[in-house]
């Protein structure tokens, strides 16, 4: 990949673009809270946040899909989440001068993720993103999500590029095989949600950043 060939950056979501661990950790706590059971700690939420609410639910109360409360806690869980999508997400630390990069360069960015458009698009509002991304893909914009490729396709699509002009960046594995599956460049984002028994070096990425502006070294 040289840097000539990248024309659209496509972010992941959460862990990637924005960190929103702590207001889905929040969340996540208010509905053991509703349980009487006692918050979990921040460091033991965190890395499960990039696999969704489900996967939140599981971690909270030790219970799988099939058990007859989880669809009541994993409705209860997002709507919390919805009244409080902004509390404390931010931007990671320099994806701010990145985003401005990529737009002064003349490229264009935008957003695929797994996470529904009705939690999605309220939260680039309030980030003041959704009017810059070029493409938002959502995990419910198709009947495919990642890692199948066709969300990456109606990105690239929206965006006005090549797949192969595409650069994705995400912290989970099924983004990089979203990524590669849609014969994009892919970068892992070691800043993101990465678990303890998460094997990133296994992903076959084409490279990892430690800050979002090391991203800059593989466009510019």
């Amino acid at each position: 990949m040289t840097a000539s060939t990248i024309r659209t950056v496509l972010f992941d979501l959460d862990g990637t673009l924005a960190d929103t661990a702590p207001d889905l950790a929040y969340a996540l706590n208010r509905v053991r809270e509703e349980k009487s059971l006692p918050d979990l700690p921040f460091d033991s939420i965190r890395p499960v946040v990039s696999h969704g609410g489900m996967a939140l639910i599981k971690h909270g109360f030790d219970m799988e899909a099939e058990h007859p409360e989880f669809n009541h806690l994993y409705r209860r869980l997002l709507d919390i989440y919805r009244e409080n999508i902004c509390r404390k997400t931010c931007l990671f630390p320099g994806m701010d001068e990145l985003l401005d990069t990529i737009e002064d360069r003349g490229l264009n960015w935008g957003v695929v993720t797994n996470k529904p458009a009705w939690l999605t698009e309220p939260l680039l509002d309030a980030l003041n993103l959704i009017e810059r991304a070029t493409t938002i893909v959502s995990g419910d914009t198709l009947e495919q999500r990642k890692p199948h490729p066709a969300p990456m396709h109606l990105a690239c699509e929206q965006a006005g590029s090549q797949a192969e002009q595409c650069l994705y960046i995400g912290d989970a594995e099924r983004d990089i095989q979203a990524g590669r599956n849609a014969h994009m460049h892919t970068l892992i984002a070691l800043f993101g949600y990465i678990g303890k028994n998460d094997k990133p070096q296994d992903w076959k990425a084409d490279g990892s950043v430690k800050t979002p502006l090391e991203v800059l070294e593989w466009i510019i």
